[in-house]
């Protein structure tokens, strides 16, 4: 059972506050190996968490990306007997009943799930993936204990690495997908059926009567990972052709299909007998017609340099979380091309520099749909394991065909007779009002009726501004006034007195030495900040 909220709430804020996130009382010493320390040491569902985290660049740093991958994801094993009422509770059967043998023991005990191997009782020899018991309750806990620390530390959070809300978020929907096996398997299905015609590529076969919300049965894949180059040299493998057809497979996924694998990690492409097989579908990306148009256009204006057209794009598909200077935006990915004005393209690596600009749209206020954050993500691994299998390919030279195709399919796909007719209609109408429509203007300007419009950005700031500096100044005027009476009146010695000096005056002298010495701190302040 899990662990009490209130308890699990003092163990967590006690780990974090060890390795220096001491969210609540201090500051501490941040940094990417203590916080991956930290999940380690939290168990299951924060490692589940680093890793999700490790897989989004878009919102931490490189450098805590880096040290949260290390995260491994090797936890002890459940016992047989509690995860045979995970079995139970969502069969009504055991496992026993339903295969004609089990391994108890697993071969992978993962953060959310263990996986076994077993035979049907038709004699085909199958994986079982299998949630750990409460696994979904244990992270809905953690994570809800998580906002409550942010709310409670708002303030700490605030020159933060990260949107610490935006994460949790993330996370939250992340672990939702991942915790449905339903949706794993739905996934899988799809895939093998879109690359159902790619010989190469292979999927595992579902069994649907023993799968379901927390378990997952398919078929055995006894193959070894993508990346073992002595073992692809061993059943003397072409090394070449292998990086090739991955790069192809990866693309394809993209600009065919829009429907890719969002972890394509060594432990989830395996090898068996000449194909590349596909595992572990808790994490998938869709790129739609529009959003693939987009990144088509994207390689394009980087392949070509078009600095106008790049902008374009960002700003069109960019969700924009605050003010955005279009002009700050242009400069930042004119001196980001620029770097690469004398590179070859042979030398460029496509996912780093399309990170890279997704970097400068983050940077000024643009956030882009999560799915091409999960492309990017995706688009890095796959270009680091065709480098790391066959270091001479180059990914561009594979990922430009398609590009270019996609776009041929998109532009005779959108072209419509009627959309062309009823547009040259209104073109040829709109034509024919130009000469009366500029005579109009020319009339309006001298007639004085013509006007102007102009839009000022953050005006309210400077106009509020300019509102404290006239009420300072007319504050430190009646101060300087009732400073220069009050001396008057004390000098004359007018009006009651008290021990023979006039009241009045005293009054006046104290009330205007106390105003101007809240006027000189608040203006000291505002100066610091």
């Amino acid at each position: 059972m899990p662990k009490n909220s209130s308890a699990r709430f003092r163990e967590i804020v006690k780990v974090l506050g060890k390795y220096g996130f001491k969210f609540i009382r201090s500051r501490g010493k941040h940094s990417p190996e203590n916080l991956r320390k930290a999940f380690e040491e939290l168990g299951p569902t924060f490692i589940k968490i680093g890793q999700i985290l490790s897989s989004r660049p878009d919102i931490l740093p490189v450098q805590y990306v880096k040290e949260l991958s290390k995260l491994q994801d090797d936890v002890p094993p459940e016992k047989f007997d509690d995860i045979n009422k995970v079995f139970f509770s969502d069969f009504n059967k055991n496992i026993e009943d339903c295969f004609l043998h089990f391994e108890k023991i697993p071969f992978a005990s993962a953060s959310v799930a263990q996986v076994y191997s077993a035979t049907l009782k038709d004699g085909r020899d199958v994986v079982v993936k299998i949630q750990r018991p409460y696994i979904k309750q244990k992270m809905d806990t953690d994570i809800s204990i998580l906002y409550k620390i942010i709310k409670l530390a708002k303030n700490k959070f605030k020159n933060s690495i990260v949107d610490p809300e935006e994460a949790l978020d993330e996370l939250k929907f992340s672990t939702t997908q991942e915790l449905n096996f339903n949706l794993e398997a739905k996934n899988m299905i799809k895939f093998k059926t879109l690359n159902k015609n790619v010989a190469f590529c292979h999927v595992p076969y579902i069994i649907k009567d023993l799968s379901k919300n927390k378990v997952i049965t398919m078929e055995k894949i006894d193959g070894f990972k993508i990346n073992d180059l002595g073992k692809l040299k061993l059943y003397n493998y072409d090394l070449d052709d292998l990086g090739k057809k991955l790069a192809i497979s990866f693309f394809k996924q993209v600009f065919t299909d829009g429907f890719f694998h969002a972890d394509p990690h060594p432990g989830n492409l395996l090898i068996q007998k000449n194909k590349i097989c596909f595992i572990d579908f808790g994490m998938v990306g869709n790129i739609s017609s529009s959003l693939k148009l987009s990144l088509n256009e994207i390689i394009i204006s980087i392949v070509y340099k078009d600095l106008d057209k790049l902008v374009s794009v960002i700003m069109s598909i960019g969700i924009k979380k605050g003010l955005v200077d279009k002009n700050q935006l242009y400069e930042d990915i004119d001196n980001l091309l620029s770097n690469y004005l004398g590179t070859s393209l042979e030398n460029i690596k496509i996912s780093v520099l399309i990170g890279e600009v997704f970097n400068c749209a983050k940077n000024n206020n643009i956030t882009l749909p999560k799915d091409f954050i999960l492309l990017v993500k995706s688009l890095i691994i796959v270009e680091g394991l065709v480098t790391e299998i066959s270091p001479q390919i180059q990914i561009l030279d594979i990922a430009v065909p398609f590009v270019k195709n996609s776009s041929k399919t998109y532009l005779l796909d959108s072209i419509n007779l009627d959309d062309i007719l009823m547009n040259s209609y209104n073109f040829t109408k709109n034509s024919i009002k130009l000469p009366t429509k500029f005579i109009e203007l020319i009339d309006g300007i001298l007639n004085g009726r013509a006007k102007i419009q102009l839009k000022f950005n953050k005006i309210e700031n400077s106009i509020k501004q300019l509102n404290k500096m006239t009420n300072r100044l007319s504050i430190a005027l009646i101060s300087c006034s009732m400073l220069i009476s009050s001396s008057l009146i004390l000098n004359s010695n007018i009006g009651p007195k008290i021990y023979n000096i006039s009241l009045l005056g005293s009054i006046g002298m104290f009330i205007s030495l106390f105003i101007s010495l809240i006027l000189i701190i608040s203006i000291i302040k505002s100066d610091k900040i």
